[in-house]
């Protein structure tokens, strides 16, 4: 089964680096979806990710990955 998540990078990670975590996912049999670099702000990209392969990226967190979490939508109240 797979899941929609965000990967979200360390300020420090290059493009090359983020290329390659995407590339892996893709290769992995799950869809990068869209990508952000805002600088110093977030750096990172939403992808259905199969849960087989979830638990081997969560496993690098901490190298160049910062966290992943759910993608999920988010409201406010007026």
């Amino acid at each position: 089964m797979s899941g929609k998540y965000i990967v979200v990078f360390k300020k420090t990670a290059t493009p090359d680096q983020i290329n390659k975590y995407a590339d892996d996912v893709n290769a992995n049999g799950g869809q990068v979806k869209d990508r952000w670099d805002t600088g110093s702000l977030l750096k990172g990209f939403s992808a259905t990710i199969p849960d087989q392969f979830l638990t081997q990226l969560q496993s690098l967190a901490g190298d160049v990955i910062d966290y992943i979490e759910p993608d999920s939508t988010v409201t406010i109240q007026s």
